[in-house]
């Protein structure tokens, strides 16, 4: 559950805010709670085919949840989470406005639904499978997220895959002992680094390899190579069902579990608790700072009548600079708005530029080959490159997106005369969109077609050479002959001809196809990217627009009590400026209580 003293202080101020008829910060404390009220960390399990991920799974958890069997992969994304109850939930895309279809099932036929036999390529369309079971280690908000493998991290699940990285909180990387890490792998790694928060790689079958350690040492040189920073923990699975069954401590020690899930406790859910913290601290503390400054003013004014003036003034030049933050003409929208102009230019050129790469190298893959025999390879490279250019221009569109919030937040802070505010987080992107190209009707010549071809070639050549030649004196009884000649040469270059025209036929129809496709791609992710970094502008407007508003609201009401304060009489001061310091008392230790929040994180 998210972190108890978190939620206690937003309370308090909550009630705070709502003495001091502040319901603009009542409001912003009521998103907080919301977003504490939501534990879920989300942790994917990823890497290639047959590299012991599901089993990864159900040993962390001590509970057959996701099938495993030498002839059984993956095909449906699994999430596992705490429940009171073991159940299990098919979720599908629903009609009409998208909202999710849950469907309730046995947990004893997952694995018809989420497995490559039951299930072959996900034809069930499902989004995920959602398995709850009552788990110690699930119940601090743990999500584990068992992904089908995809058969080379570059391939179209890798790179579906790579586009998820944006909505995980951490990644575990799963290879065998049985190889060092691949070239796809630590691509797949690069790019997980950058996208994610937290990042750790899984030795696993380490009780199968005796080689394994050497393996690990190599993998941590090709990390290092890299720049790539993540811890390497060598497990086995087996080893751990054993020591689960035995209930052996030493074999559950070899097995490397207890490191592993001390990584998820202390590195996953320690730092998500440490960001509930100092996310929390940091709203309460903009409160407690927006509610002194209407005290202090008032306080300032009462003590001081005769600043009074000079309080004044310089409270009117902070409310006009407020003004000016809900403006469209203030610095940070402007920032946004080119910004958000810039990004979907620079996006939609980057995706046309990785297409038209695409495009170049199909049509030169296709005129070296026949189509009609190597559709399929041709149509899954195809497939495979445009979902990779598609991922990574979501990839891009997110780092980018990311970069700008921060630049917009600097800029606000500089307008504002204020600390940096807390960066809303940017929307996460969704896998993009990208359907398997079609077969187009590719025919070949049969049998009958090119002896017909050849008996064309071969009537008008042999009739050609035989008119000619039984016309003239001498030559006429060779005639036949050298009209059989013409006709087997002239038979032989009209199926040729005809052979190669039906070629190029199919290649044109292929180029077709692809064109086509490649077109529908950039159309389809084009706008799937518009409407991300539309959503990002909208979160992003809508977050500074309501810290303008708030700082313009505590403002106002400051100028307000000092006015009140050059009227009141000098009793009425007196007992005032009492309240007051008690007022201010007790927001400050609601802002001590939020910085030791902070410091505890």
């Amino acid at each position: 559950m998210s972190v108890p003293e978190a939620i206690a202080l937003v309370e308090v101020a909550t009630k705070a805010t709502t003495a001091y008829h502040r319901p603009d910060l009542t409001a912003r404390l009521g998103r907080t709670t919301e977003r504490l009220k939501d534990p879920a960390v989300r942790v994917l399990v990823v890497g290639e085919f047959k590299q012991g991920k599901s089993q990864l799974v159900n040993s962390l958890v001590s509970a057959p949840v996701c099938p495993v069997d030498d002839d059984v992969a993956t095909s449906v994304v699994t999430m596992v989470r705490h429940a009171d109850t073991p159940s299990v939930a098919l979720v599908r895309v629903g009609d009409g406005n998208g909202t999710p279809e849950r469907t309730e099932v046995p947990l004893g036929e997952l694995a018809a639904y989420v497995s490559e036999a039951g299930n072959p390529g996900n034809r069930s369309g499902l989004r995920h499978a959602d398995v709850g079971i009552p788990r110690t280690l699930l119940a601090g908000g743990l999500v584990l997220v068992d992904t089908p493998g995809v058969g080379g991290l570059g391939s179209a699940h890798g790179a579906a895959t790579t586009a998820a990285l944006a909505a995980a909180d951490a990644v575990i990387m799963v290879s065998a002992a049985a190889q060092e890490y691949t070239r796809p792998e630590l691509d797949f790694l690069a790019a997980a680094v950058r996208m994610c928060p937290n990042v750790a790689c899984v030795l696993t079958k380490t009780d199968l390899y005796p080689h394994w350690r050497r393996i690990a040492e190599l993998d941590r040189g090709h990390l290092a190579a890299a720049g790539i920073t993540a811890d390497l923990i060598p497990v086995s699975s087996a080893v751990r069902q054993v020591a689960l069954r035995t209930k052996s401590k030493p074999l559950n020690e070899e097995s490397g579990f207890p490191a592993l899930i001390r990584y998820l406790r202390e590195e996953v859910l320690a730092r998500a608790d440490q960001l509930d913290r100092r996310s929390t601290a940091h709203d309460v503390l903009d409160v407690c700072r927006q509610l002194t400054t209407t005290l202090q003013a008032e306080l300032a004014a009462q003590e001081s009548p005769e600043r009074a003036a000079a309080l004044l003034a310089e409270l009117e030049r902070a409310q006009a600079a407020a003004t000016r933050l809900k403006d469209r003409t203030a610095r940070w929208q402007i920032t946004l708005n080119d910004g958000v102009a810039d990004l979907v230019a620079d996006v939609e050129h980057d995706l046309r530029d990785r297409l038209r790469r695409i495009s170049r190298e199909g049509e030169e893959l296709v005129d070296a080959a026949d189509p009609a025999q190597v559709w399929d390879q041709f149509a899954g490279w195809v497939h495979q490159e445009v979902c990779v250019a598609a991922s990574a221009s979501f990839v891009r569109s997110t780092e980018r997106a990311r970069g700008l919030a921060l630049r917009v937040a600097q800029m606000f802070a500089e307008d504002g005369a204020i600390a940096l505010p807390e960066l809303v987080e940017v929307p996460r992107s969704h896998t993009p969109r990208v359907s398997a190209m079609q077969k187009p009707e590719i025919s070949t010549q049969s049998v009958g077609e090119r002896a017909l071809a050849g008996l064309r070639g071969g009537y008008m050549g042999g009739l050609m050479l035989f008119m000619p030649l039984s016309l003239i004196p001498g030559v006429a009884v060779v005639a036949p002959f050298a009209a059989i000649g013409g006709a087997l040469v002239l038979g032989r270059k009209q199926v040729r001809d005809e052979r190669d025209r039906a070629l190029q036929r199919r290649r044109n129809e292929a180029k077709g196809v692809m064109r086509r496709h490649v077109d529908e791609v950039q159309f389809q992710v084009g706008k799937d990217s518009r409407d991300m970094l539309r959503n990002t502008q909208r979160t992003l407007r809508d977050h500074f627009t309501a810290l303008a508003e708030q700082m313009h609201t505590s403002v106002t009401a400051s100028v307000a009590a000092a006015q009140k304060a050059v009227r009141s009489s000098e009793a009425e001061r007196a007992a005032r400026v009492g309240d007051l310091k008690s007022e201010l008392a007790r927001v400050e230790h609601l802002a001590g209580r939020a910085r030791a929040l902070a410091g505890a994180s």
